[in-house]
């Protein structure tokens, strides 16, 4: 709390802070158990305490970028890089963030070493198997996303793509593969549905990258999945599946269960931000306000 206290003077925020220190866990089983130290993982407060203790690291690093500083103008960084010195940005979102540099790999290290000394005084520390310095050629993963810079097809011109990675649609896949399961016997409406709003949730955070294909893709496993799990449990061949559950001219008909169809994920319309930055009005800022 001495760290919190440090950084935040407003008393109300402080007795709310420490009164989720000491609300305690609910168990499985439903009975209280009190938290010694800590916060419980997942929960509101989380995130909370993640930007107090990491908005000074946002001052640090953000301080060139001042208007009165030797980043704080379009000219002053072009003068910047026409000396070979560096410039960066800090991408941040709760207790993970990345770094944008443009300049050599010792600059790149020469700030690593630098944030770490400045994470020091809050009692953090940068994680050693998370941590790492890339090229953009390469892609990095950030917040379920891959981002990298790669040469447009058909072309010789070369932009920063945003894809998803693979770890978020392995774990999509796991889930629908839990409920899709050959032997399982719940009710196919009910399955039906959770699917759909594993699907929707999934999409709308993932809508905004290059992800057409893989939206197809996913659309195909879920259909499959489903097909085999409904064949595996009422003992269908295949023929007496399509007469069941196809068009006479072979397309997919979705299933009905209690009014419930499945979600395609293609249907998604896909929007693709590139250049955004100050565009979007942020309700935070005393300059957008009226």
């Amino acid at each position: 709390m001495d760290r919190v206290r440090a950084r935040v003077t407003d008393k109300r925020v402080l007795a709310l802070v420490k009164a989720f220190l000491k609300a305690g866990i609910m168990t499985e089983t439903g009975h209280l158990q009190d938290s010694d130290t800590g916060t419980p993982q997942g929960g509101i407060l989380s995130p909370l305490l993640a930007n107090i203790a990491l908005s000074a690291l946002d001052e640090h690093v953000m301080a060139p970028w001042r208007p009165d500083r030797e980043m704080g103008t379009t000219y002053r960084r072009h003068a910047r890089r026409s000396k070979g010195l560096p410039t960066w940005r800090i991408v941040r979102y709760a207790d993970d963030f990345v770094i944008l540099v443009h300049g050599q790999r010792s600059d790149v290290e020469a700030l690593r070493e630098d944030i770490a000394r400045v994470l020091l005084p809050l009692g953090l520390r940068l994680s050693q198997a998370k941590t790492t310095i890339v090229h953009l050629r390469e892609g990095f993963d950030f917040l379920g996303f891959r981002i990298q810079w790669k040469r447009k097809r058909g072309s010789s011109k070369w932009y920063v793509y945003t894809f998803i990675a693979d770890r978020p649609l392995r774990s999509v896949k796991a889930k629908i593969r839990g409920l899709t399961h050959r032997v399982s016997q719940a009710d196919m409406g009910a399955v039906i549905g959770r699917i759909n709003q594993i699907l929707r949730g999934w999409t709308a955070y993932f809508r905004h990258a290059v992800c057409k294909h893989t939206l197809n893709n996913l659309k195909h496993f879920v259909e499959w999945r489903v097909i085999r799990w409904l064949r595996k449990r009422h003992r269908w061949t295949w023929g007496a599946f399509r007469r069941r559950f196809t068009t006479p001219n072979g397309r997919w008909l979705p299933i009905g269960a209690d009014g419930v169809t499945p979600f395609n994920p293609a249907s998604v319309t896909v929007t693709r931000y590139r250049y955004r930055g100050e565009q979007i009005p942020n309700p935070y800022l005393r300059t957008n306000t009226t």
